[in-house]
């Protein structure tokens, strides 16, 4: 089986002077290496061919045969590290927490190991008539969230 340290850190030198991080490496027991890659200005497939190129001239197939892929990060994949919360700062995300929640909110801040979403809710004010639209910040552990995900809309 091939040694997933060796493609980290393959791939970590291929994106070492880029804004590109990596998403997820995976390796399975037939050899087939499935890297994600993603970036704040996007991931293009030229970039992704240089990255293949290089991990290619470092894997030896004469001694073990593999399949490779690599690849930018699914737009509607969970997010999997902190680099996708960072890049999707400002945007609107969904958010399934551990207790079964759904929530949807404007990505605001990103920390160590929580997130802070704007939640938009309807309030009964007391003495009014209608209910009104409130957003308040809701900070999370990274944890504490099932899933977070780009919330695309399609209106």
């Amino acid at each position: 089986m091939i040694d997933k340290n060796i493609i980290a850190e393959t791939v970590n030198a291929a994106i070492a002077h880029t804004d590109a991080f990596v998403v997820d490496i995976t390796v399975s027991k037939d050899n087939d290496i499935v890297v994600e890659l993603d970036s704040p200005t996007g991931v293009d497939l030229d970039f992704c061919a240089e990255v293949n190129r290089k991990l290619n001239e470092a894997l030896d197939r004469d001694k073990e045969d593999y399949s490779l892929e690599v690849g930018s990060a699914s737009l509607t994949a969970p997010f999997k590290v902190k680099g996708q919360y960072e890049k999707n700062l400002g945007n609107e995300v969904e958010v399934l927490t551990r207790d079964g929640k759904k929530l949807k909110g404007t990505l605001t801040a990103v920390g160590d190991d929580d997130f802070t979403i704007d939640v938009t809710r309807k309030v009964k004010e007391p003495g009014a008539k209608r209910p009104v639209m409130v957003t308040e910040p809701l900070t999370l552990k990274m944890a504490d969230a099932k899933q977070v995900c780009y919330h695309i809309d399609f209106k």
